[in-house]
């Protein structure tokens, strides 16, 4: 008689998102959220493996480095759940292969939650609890805080079931096609994200004086000649708005030559820096001290 087949439940699987809210609970330098990895897929390792040394096996097979948006780990986290299921049923479903689906979805996808959640949602929900907060009525934080956990937990819960179907999907083709796929077309959505907030993220300002320019009466603000009252101040703001400068005299800077050439273009190359130090396998650790010692140095010196 054919064994039964072990699946996760609903149940299960609510139970996994559920710890999945708290995966930041643990966060540690040494391997960032792994510890709330391993402790989300503690109710489905225990419902697929009966035996203390399985368990054990399985936990220690997801304590490994996991480090991405805590919202964006939920499709992981169905994908591997389908992993698992598939391997406690006797799939070849090896360490590497788990380990590997992860690695592969979590670095493209951290970019994604950023800007969706943290510059997108969270500020427009802010901004409607906050109008209603001003106006006295006390829904103003209610509905934030209920919109935002009822759009998080949906996003979360839905993704994950998103990423457990797939899971199952990928387990019949573990020679690489759909596995590829999926990595490549996740890599490719979120390297094009982080592609584009570079210039937001990463900013050098060298302050370098390159010339000083006098600028001729009429061009700059005369301070004066205003009159301090609400109409004298009303068109000294809109003497700025003109383009007028703030003194007579026109300071351009390194940085400023550097953004007439290519804006960001500074942020761009320190960007290339990071990557080829991380691909010679410099730790990053040592990177970002490296970065603290230049910039508190650069500083010093008046280059920065």
């Amino acid at each position: 008689m054919a064994e039964e087949k072990i699946q996760l439940t609903k149940r299960d699987r609510l139970a996994v998102a559920w710890r999945s809210t708290f995966i930041q609970g643990s966060w540690n330098y040494e391997r960032m959220q792994n510890g709330g990895f391993a402790f989300s897929m503690i109710p489905a390792i225990k419902k697929l493996y009966k035996t203390k040394e399985d368990r054990a096996a399985a936990l220690k097979r997801h304590l490994e480095f996991f480090n991405t948006h805590p919202y964006i780990a939920s499709p992981i986290l169905g994908v591997t759940l389908a992993l698992e299921e598939e391997r406690a049923n006797g799939a070849a479903v090896d360490d590497v292969a788990v380990q590997g689906v992860k690695v592969g979805m979590m670095g493209p996808l951290a970019g994604i939650g950023d800007p969706v959640f943290w510059f997108t949602v969270r500020p427009m929900l802010g901004a409607l609890g906050a109008s209603l907060a001003m106006g006295g009525n006390i829904l103003g934080p209610i509905i934030f805080f209920l919109a935002w956990n009822i759009i998080r937990w949906a996003f979360m819960w839905y993704t994950q079931e998103f990423g457990y179907k797939a899971g199952s999907a990928i387990t019949d083709d573990l020679s690489g096609g759909l596995l590829q796929d999926v990595t490549k077309g996740a890599s490719i959505l979120g390297m094009f994200v982080l592609a584009s907030l570079v210039q937001r993220w990463v900013n050098i300002s060298f302050v370098p004086t390159v010339s000083e320019v006098e600028l001729s009466p009429g061009a700059y603000i005369e301070w004066d000649k205003v009159q301090m009252t609400g109409a004298g101040l009303q068109s000294v703001f809109g003497d700025i708005a003109a383009g007028k400068a703030l003194s007579n005299v026109k300071v351009t800077t390194l940085q400023d030559n550097l953004d007439q050439l290519i804006p960001g273009l500074a942020g761009l190359l320190l960007t290339f820096l990071c990557m080829w130090l991380l691909k010679k396998k410099v730790s990053p650790i040592v990177i970002i001290l490296g970065l603290f010692v230049v910039g508190i140095l650069g500083h010093v010196i008046g280059l920065l």
